[in-house]
């Protein structure tokens, strides 16, 4: 007969024992990511949510061991029960006041307390000024606020990488997506920290001024040269991690090995876990794995 050990005595030998006599990875290496996935939103090949968390879902499990990933496809889950025990949530959807963290405010700020992290891809950093925006500024570091930020499709230069555990194994690359940037950051850029920054074009804002388009400030500092911060980690002040990302409009470039790089990297700083040297391995998809799980029809097929 099996005598039970004392909850002190329990602790004490797990504490001793290395992950593998245990039978599983450490808490450290065994980590779980929610992605929310939104419901389908442009053309095909465009703002991909479900088809876009699926491929970061298998390549972070293909090359994190000990990491489980699951994604809830049409937004916010019906059963909330799937963020118990999440260490990061990453949420790929559209934003503004229909942003699936609004309604949902008080479920998501209560994560944050307890130190889960939040990733926000492409226009899922986007949500109203008020309290969504100052929601974000404490959960994320930054947000795209309508009439200060812009959203255009541009080429990006990323030919200087700081030194950051989710630049582990990115080489400097130039991609042309739809490129969110002058966003709105915390004061003095408390706890924030650029990971990919470069200087739009002037070309860049070509359209008139208007809530997304371009006003003043943004025309003034593109004129000046001033990089712009299209990617972001943030350390919050209580504890947690968040990071923003505003590229992947185009879904093709989750081809690109830095791109795809930087935000299964990112994924994995958020959840506390421990980026390889060369950052998290991954193959290059394929075209027909680029082309699977797509919201709207294959045009021609």
């Amino acid at each position: 007969m099996r005598i039970p050990l004392s909850p002190i005595l329990a602790a004490l030998i797990a504490a001793a024992l290395p992950g593998a006599a245990r039978g599983g990875p450490d808490d450290a290496d065994s980590k779980k990511v929610v992605f929310v996935a939104g419901p389908r939103s442009h053309g095909y090949g465009e703002h991909e949510h479900r088809a876009g968390c699926l491929l970061l879902a298998e390549a972070l499990e293909a090359g994190m061991p000990g990491f489980e990933a699951e994604v809830v496809s049409g937004g916010w889950p019906e059963d909330e029960s799937v963020f118990d025990g999440a260490d990061a949530i990453v949420i790929f959807s559209d934003g503004a006041g229909g942003h699936p963290a609004i309604p949902n405010r008080e479920e998501v700020d209560a994560m944050m307390a307890e130190g889960v992290g939040l990733v926000c891809l492409h226009f899922a950093v986007e949500v109203p000024a008020g309290q969504p925006g100052d929601d974000f500024l404490d959960w994320l570091g930054g947000y795209f606020e309508l009439g200060w930020s812009v959203n255009p499709h541009w080429t990006a230069e990323f030919s200087d990488l700081p030194e950051h555990p989710i630049t582990r194994g990115v080489e400097p690359f130039a991609l042309n997506d739809e490129w969110y940037y002058h966003m709105r950051f915390r004061p003095g850029m408390e706890g924030v920290t650029p990971i990919l920054s470069a200087v739009p074009p002037e070309s860049s804002l070509s359209r008139p001024d208007g809530d997304r388009s371009g006003n003043p400030e943004v025309r003034r500092a593109v004129a000046a040269g001033e990089p712009q911060h299209v990617a972001w980690a943030f350390d919050r002040p209580e504890g947690g991690r968040g990071f923003g990302f505003t590229g992947a409009h185009v879904h093709w470039n989750w081809g690109d090995d830095s791109f795809r790089t930087v935000v299964l990297n990112a994924i994995v700083w958020a959840s506390q876990g421990e980026i390889p040297e060369g950052g998290v391995p991954s193959q290059t998809p394929s075209r027909e794995e680029l082309e699977a799980n797509q919201d709207e029809p294959k045009p021609g097929a």
